[in-house]
């Protein structure tokens, strides 16, 4: 398969053998080695009956053992589907009616949900993640991998379910290879010079994608954690010379936050890029202070994961800023009829690039409706500056509309992030007599703090519309997804009552 992450596994495993591809908290594995337990795998999933076009799922937390399964599939020509191990075994089902894998590999701990998933749709192979521990170093023959063409799907990247059931991102070789160059070229990369420190889940973009398909194109090396581990994190970039970590804010935080940060030495890291929410000027400060530049990100699965970035020399001037898309990618704002919004105008954002998906798997009405004249409709609001410099406002689903004006959650969330005692902040919307809507501010608190004082921060830099009507103190974390963002959708459902519950504090 031309330009497919298989070919660079297989010409890294001939020029650089030795090198190690993937470190896995310690456990450590040259591309040769690598390439040739893909051979293992795919001569496994050969025996299972599965070919060039079929999809290999993978259920399970990050182990060398679930890369392993994803190489072999695409030296096959398969398509990866990963699942989130989070998931019910309802939620499994759904997944599994929608891409039809022809075998699902999980782990032990997994196995009696997956089977029950299995007894009401035995349609498909259950392989046991453990077992694929025998197939490395085991001498198989080399297995040619099938000619195609690089518009071929090679991966289905689901999406978090913000907004409902999730949806199948298809990656296409061309699509993953148009990207990695793209980037490539914005953040110049020496071969075997990459080292992603890789601390969220593989199933996602972030994980699949951009860490082990990302990686191994470059002939890089994976520093693969089972999940975040902020003193761990810290100890890997400093002993094993991490360049690259992206993540959500709260991943930076907590890294921050741990023991030995203060006295590591950080000056490998050479990109460090921050999205899903804006990056907290304090927090961008403590990393300045390391001599790390954390940069704001912005873009969507459906975009290849990565639109755009800030330029280093301009990040710290300009935190709240993303960019203005990249060498291939374009950025545009419109409103609601399709016209392009001017300079300090909100509307919605699009992007095209080589990323952007063809579709999603299977779902012909959900695509027409993302995809609009070559463009990606993200559903996200944003702002053009007269520079071309995007602003993310918030998505368009979370937006609030208390008496016919708009309110972006995600500013009057930036404004409390300002408050030390404040660990964690979420805004949603609640039911209003009056105004339809209102914010109510969701707070787990890090020290002492009142309602009173919430309000009286807030009444000093926002508009009185803006400020919440209702202050929550939660008594735990906040739910997240497996990216790490807040799981806001969750969020509305649990204090969907809260007008009845608490009262008005404004």
């Amino acid at each position: 398969m031309s330009g497919s992450v298989n070919d660079a596994l297989v010409w890294w495993a001939r020029v650089a053998p030795d090198a190690v591809a993937i470190d896995f908290d310690g456990d450590a594995i040259g591309h040769r080695a690598l390439s040739g337990w893909a051979d293992g795998v795919a001569a496994d999933l050969r025996a299972k009956g599965v070919g060039p076009g079929d999809r290999v799922s993978v259920l399970g937390a990050n182990s060398l053992e679930w890369c392993a399964v994803a190489l072999g599939a695409w030296r096959l020509g398969a398509i990866v589907a990963p699942f989130n191990q989070r998931m019910l075994a309802r939620e499994l089902a759904a997944l599994v009616e929608d891409c039809e894998p022809a075998v699902v590999y999980c782990d032990a701990a997994l196995r009696e949900r997956l089977e029950e998933v299995h007894r009401a749709r035995p349609t498909f192979g259950i392989g046991a993640l453990e077992d694929v521990a025998k197939l490395c170093g085991a001498g198989h023959d080399a297995v040619a991998a099938p000619v195609g063409e690089p518009s071929d799907p090679t991966a289905i990247v689901f999406t978090s379910g913000t907004t409902g059931r999730p949806k199948g991102v298809v990656f296409t070789h061309a699509t993953i290879a148009g990207e990695m160059h793209e980037w490539s070229l914005i953040e110049p990369i020496e071969p075997n010079g990459l080292r992603v420190l890789m601390v969220l889940p593989l199933f996602t973009a972030a994980g699949v994608i951009w860490g082990l398909a990302r990686t191994l194109l470059h002939g890089g090396t994976l520093l693969l954690q089972p999940s975040l581990d902020p003193a761990r994190a810290v100890q890997v970039i400093a002993d094993k010379k991490a360049t690259t970590l992206t993540g959500p804010p709260i991943v930076f935080e907590r890294i921050a936050a741990a023991p030995g940060f203060a006295e590591a030495d950080l000056s490998s890291v050479t990109t460090a890029h921050c999205g899903g929410a804006r990056v907290p000027v304090d927090l961008l400060r403590v990393w300045q202070e390391k001599g790390v530049s954390l940069r704001q990100i912005y873009g969507q699965t459906e975009i290849g994961g990565s639109a755009t970035v800030m330029p280093r020399d301009e990040a710290a001037a300009h935190p709240e800023k993303c960019g203005w898309g990249g060498i291939f990618t374009r950025i545009r704002v419109v409103d609601s009829g399709g016209a392009d919004c001017p300079p300090g105008v909100p509307g919605e954002i699009l992007l095209r690039g080589p990323g952007m998906m063809p579709g999603y798997w299977r779902n012909e009405e959900a695509t027409n409706a993302a995809l609009v004249d070559g463009w990606l409709r993200t559903g996200d609001m944003g702002v053009l500056d007269e520079h071309g410099y995007l602003t993310f406002v918030d998505r368009i689903k979370d937006m609030i509309i208390s008496g016919g004006l708009n309110i972006a959650p995600l500013e009057i969330e930036s404004i409390l992030q300002e408050l030390p005692q404040v660990g964690e902040v979420a805004v949603i919307a609640v039911a209003d007599p009056e105004f339809g809507e209102t914010p109510a501010a969701l707070i787990r608190a890090a020290g002492t703090l009142t309602e009173a004082e919430v309000v009286a921060h807030c009444d000093a830099r926002l508009a009185d519309y803006k400020v919440p009507r209702y202050v929550v103190f939660a008594e735990s974390d906040l739910p997240r997804m497996a990216s790490g963002k807040i799981a806001k959708r969750e969020l509305r459902e649990t204090y969907a009552d809260v007008p009845k519950t608490h009262p008005k504090v404004r």
